[in-house]
């Protein structure tokens, strides 16, 4: 049998940043800043980009779409 608490999630790196990035991507996923009725992934991801260069481009997309996905839920992480 396998572990059920073992961390399945293995990008130390990604983890690390992450709360940083959601504060840097806060904007542009808060509803009072859309534009009727658009987000602004466009500038999310360039944002990401330009705070954080070493993240490949496949990091910067995980990083948005979970930040889309809990800004949508309402849940945040909680700053380091």
């Amino acid at each position: 049998m396998s572990d059920t608490n073992a961390e399945r999630r293995t990008n130390v790196q990604l983890r690390s940043i992450f709360p940083a990035a959601f504060e840097a991507l806060r904007p542009f996923f808060d509803g009072a800043n859309q534009w009727e009725g658009q987000s602004h992934d466009h500038l999310a991801y360039q944002t990401l980009k330009e705070h954080f260069p070493e993240l490949s481009s496949q990091d910067v997309f995980i990083v948005v779409a979970t930040t889309r996905r809990l800004f949508a839920s309402g849940k945040f992480p909680t700053p380091n």
